[in-house]
């Protein structure tokens, strides 16, 4: 087993380097397509099948800020995958400086939040 938790510098390294990064993102849709990390695929939380991974290979998780993706991490270690959750989330790999990817169109939902409260 690896680490139980990875810095995102150190993740952007590994898959530099050219180790197989398989990263999930543990987020609802809507949160993935406002911003993620490039090479991540979403896999919502609610959704989440720990029997679909293959023990062996390291799956790297990541979330907003940390807490989903632990909470991932402990299903998927519970099933016997070698879980590394990324610290900070996706807000930590931005703040770090990383490239994000975004969609266009996507309005956030604290923005959603903000006109339909206006709209009252």
């Amino acid at each position: 087993m690896t680490e139980t938790t990875i810095r995102p510098e150190r993740l952007a390294e590994l898959r530099a380097g050219g180790t197989p990064v398989d990263l999930i993102d543990v987020r609802t849709p809507v949160e993935f397509r406002e911003v993620r990390v490039p090479f991540a695929r979403n896999v919502p939380l609610a959704a989440l099948d720990p029997a679909a991974f293959a023990a062996g290979r390291p799956v790297y998780v990541v979330c907003r800020a940390g807490g989903r993706g632990e909470r991932a991490c402990a299903a998927l270690r519970a099933a016997g995958v070698d879980a590394v959750n990324v610290a900070g989330g996706t807000l930590g790999w931005a703040a770090a400086g990383l490239p994000v990817a975004r969609d266009r169109g996507v309005v956030s939902l604290e923005r959603q939040v903000r006109i339909a409260a206006g709209a009252l």
